[in-house]
Formats: structure tokens, C-alpha cells, sequence
């Protein structure tokens, strides 16, 4: 039979973690920096951890490896061609570890970064489980424009490679088990997402495979390469560092007085409400970033790295779920937190609010009396359509370009409404008039004010 495989999911950043383990001995796989996941698994089933195994150096979360290997005592496999600053069990090309009764390869496939590698886990009777970190997703790769925008094609055509190795190396039978490819940023390509696949499945429909051209599939996947978050930028680093354990005890709380300073400052004050509560009323100065799948993905992206920042929700719960998801992306202390409604920690005077409206309302502004539709989705999703006349400035390059807003009220719009709350929380920061449309583009393009 195959290795028992125990998924833990972390839909927030589109990435999974995994326990392989025979009934005794457990290999972790990638784990996220909030281990006492890891650890419930662990003693749900009766596991002993004796290996900590990682595919690659990540660029998207702080990794917990390091952390969960030194409490643990587990050998902790990193590959031998990665520069770290702390000792591992270094791994090459075609080496075997053993975990119980397991046996553990060691593939070499290169291309999301260069010392990635993929491990094939099996017990010596039934298929392998191949964890393919951010090599072989679901029907398509990882990105490879995170190492060096100089590389892109290098290592494009080093991760086509490496999809075909493990694929070669692998039965038709094997479970793929990747770490991406589940929603996040590190994806490229038709990633299919999905609960399950084997090689079998991922030889007919992944892109990397079916693909016979290198050349074509090159140039398809650096053609669908995306903005990604700005906070990649820190992770590496911090990974090649060995980040020590999370810190989850709860945020300091302060009273409003203080709170009104911090916003007074400059200082990022964040509101974890839903984008409706927030524009109906919220306290000036604020930034409104809704706690939600998105959450830490956006707020990363977003911030000026290293700006105090403090955590206001409805619940201490909520502040305590928002600070979980910050400390996988190495904002490891939020400085400050409150806790109630805008009315219980603002005077009268700070509060403010703004319109929401969907795209039925948007047609008065487009034709005149000084409004303007500002559009702040990605530039790929602009090149497919847009609405005439309209005003384009990213969500993630808005805090850059805050001089080149148009004067007048600001109708803003994204594809769903989430992206252009926030960007409404940001403008109305700035001191700009703004009206949230809270709606489905397609509703624009069904209405006839947009194509695309």
C-alpha cells in the first residue's frame, strides 16, 4: 500500500502542507509557520516526527521548518545547493532517506527556484507519493519569475525539464502532492487546483507535459506571468535565515486615545470588517482589508514593509485570526490591537463613510459632471477589457501613484468589489471622494459600459 498522506491546507495563500507516515513515523512536507496544525495531526494519529522535509526555499510564507525540526529532534532536509545559515540534512539528486518504514528520494528539479527539489515517498509495496513542491501542480508549474527577472527563460525552460523528469521517474499510479497551485501567487499557467491527481492523470491534461514544443510551452508561460505580491520579495531572505517559532500570544491592546495617535502618525491602523460594514462607517485614517481568504495575501502586498501596524475587529477572535494569517508572511508582531466598533473607539467627528453601488449606477458617472471610473484591476485583466474612458491605476501600485489620481469623485471598480474596497479605504485615506462599486465586472459588460 502507499504512505498515508495528511493534507493540511492553507487556502488563505493557495498552499498545502503534508504528513506522510506509516502509522508511526511522520515526514512533514513543507509546513506553514503556525505548527500546532502540524502538531494536531501529529497527535491525532499517534505520529513521531522524524523528518522535516523542504522542496524548496519559499518565496510566498515563512516556512516552520526549522522551528518544527529543532523542537522535534527530526533530520531536517533542505536541498545541498541552497545557501541556508543554519545546519540541515543537505540533499542531492538521488539521495534516499528513510522515515520508519518509509523510503524517501530525492529528485532534482529546478526551475520556481533553483535547489527545488521533489521528494518520492513510498513503503516499498504500492504507488509513491510525490510531493512536488512548486515544480508539478495541477495541470500546469510553478512560476518562475521569482528568482531573477533576468532568468525567466532559464529557468522556464529548467522547470519544463524538471515536470517531464518527475514525470518519467514516477508511475503512472504515484499521488502528486504539490505545495501550490491551490489559489496561490507562485502558480503560472492553467493550474487546476482540485483535491487529487496522480502522474497518470497530470501526463494527460498538466501543460509541462503535454506540451511536446519547449519552445511554445516557454513562451506561453512567461506570456502569462502576472503582478505578484511585493512581500515575495522578503521571504526568501528570511528562509535562507531560519526563522525561529511563531509567536500567537495575543496582540497588546490599546484604548482608543492611543489608537487615534497611531492613525495621527501615519501609522497603518487596519480594519478587519467586511467592505460593506466599513464603508458604512468606519474611523478616518483607517485602512478597510476585510479578514478573509485574501486577507494576508493583500495586506503583504500592500503595506510599506516595517510600518507599525495595528489590528482593529469586531472580536478579539478576529484580531487573533488576522494575526495567524500575518505571521506566515513574517510580519511576525502586530504592535497594537483594538477591539470594538467604530462608534465604541472613535469621537463623533473621526467617523467616516462612503456610497457603495453596482455597476447599474456607474453609467452617470462615466458621462460627465467631472466623476471618474477608476479601475484598479491587474494590467492583464485591463488588456482584456475595460470601460471606455475609464482610468487604470493597479491596486498594488496605487499607494505609488497617488499623484497621478484624477481629480473628482472616484467611482472605483475591480473584477468582484473586494479589491476596489480596499482601494477605496486607501483613497478615502488620502483625502479623495470616492464611491465603492461593490460589483461583478461581468455586470458591466452585460450592461454594455464595459467590453471584454
Amino acid at each position: 500500500m502507499s504512505p498515508q498522506v495528511e493534507v493540511i491546507e492553507t487556502t488563505e495563500l493557495g498552499d498545502r502542507s503534508y504528513v506522510a507516515h506509516d502509522g508511526e513515523s511522520a515526514v512533514v512536507v513543507d509546513p506553514q509557520r503556525d505548527l500546532d496544525r502540524v502538531d494536531a495531526v501529529l497527535a491525532d494519529r499517534g505520529l513521531t516526527c522524524v523528518l522535516v522535509a523542504e522542496t524548496h526555499i519559499h518565496n510566498d510564507y515563512v516556512t516552520g521548518g526549522l522551528a518544527l525540526a529543532r523542537r522535534t529532534g527530526a533530520r531536517y532536509a533542505v536541498a545541498a545547493a541552497d545557501d541556508v545559515a543554519f545546519e540541515r540534512h543537505a540533499v542531492r539528486d538521488g539521495d534516499e532517506l528513510t522515515a520508519g518504514r518509509l523510503r524517501v528520494r530525492v529528485v532534482a528539479t529546478p526551475g520556481h527556484t533553483d535547489g527545488h527539489v521533489s521528494y518520492l515517498v513510498d513503503d516499498g509495496d504500492g504507488p509513491a507519493a510525490v510531493f512536488s513542491g512548486g515544480s508539478l501542480l495541477y495541470g500546469s508549474v510553478g512560476r518562475t519569475d521569482l528568482v531573477d527577472p533576468d532568468r525567466v527563460e532559464e529557468l522556464t525552460r529548467a522547470q519544463y525539464r524538471s515536470a517531464r523528469l518527475l514525470s518519467a521517474v514516477s508511475g503512472a499510479d504515484d499521488a502528486v502532492y504539490p505545495t501550490h497551485g491551490f489559489g496561490s501567487f507562485c502558480s503560472s499557467g492553467p493550474a487546476t487546483g482540485g483535491d487529487s491527481s496522480t502522474i497518470g492523470v497530470e501526463r494527460e491534461r498538466n501543460d509541462a507535459l503535454v506540451e511536446a514544443d519547449e519552445d511554445a510551452f516557454v513562451t506561453r508561460l512567461v506570456a502569462g506571468l502576472t503582478a505578484y505580491p511585493r512581500y515575495y520579495a522578503h521571504m526568501g531572505a528570511r528562509n535562507l535565515e531560519g526563522p525561529a517559532a511563531a509567536d500567537l500570544s495575543p496582540v497588546r491592546r490599546v484604548v482608543p486615545e492611543e489608537l487615534r495617535t497611531r492613525i495621527e502618525a501615519g501609522e497603518w491602523v487596519v480594519d478587519l470588517r467586511d467592505r460593506t460594514a466599513y464603508a458604512a462607517e468606519h474611523i478616518g485614517g483607517t485602512v478597510g482589508l476585510a479578514l478573509g481568504q485574501q486577507f494576508s495575501t493583500y495586506l503583504g502586498w500592500l503595506i510599506p514593509w516595517g510600518t507599525p501596524l495595528t489590528l482593529v475587529g469586531d472580536t478579539a477572535e478576529q484580531v487573533a485570526d488576522a494575526q495567524r494569517q500575518l505571521v506566515r508572511i513574517g510580519i511576525d508582531r502586530p504592535d497594537a490591537s483594538a477591539v470594538g466598533t467604530p462608534r465604541d473607539l472613535a469621537a463623533p467627528g473621526e467617523l467616516r463613510s462612503y456610497p457603495r453601488v453596482g455597476f447599474a449606477e456607474v453609467a452617470a458617472a462615466r458621462d460627465g459632471g467631472g466623476d471618474v471610473v477608476l479601475d484598479v484591476r491587474r494590467d492583464d485583466e485591463r488588456a482584456a477589457g475595460a470601460i471606455p474612458g475609464s482610468a487604470h491605476i493597479p491596486l498594488h501600485s496605487l499607494l505609488e501613484r497617488l499623484d497621478e489620481i484624477p481629480r473628482g469623485r472616484l467611482w472605483v471598480h475591480c473584477a468582484s468589489g473586494f479589491r476596489a474596497g480596499i482601494a477605496a479605504s486607501l483613497l478615502d485615506r488620502a483625502g479623495h471622494d470616492v464611491v465603492h462599486v461593490d460589483d461583478d465586472y461581468a455586470v458591466a459588460v452585460d450592461r454594455g459600459l464595459a467590453d471584454g
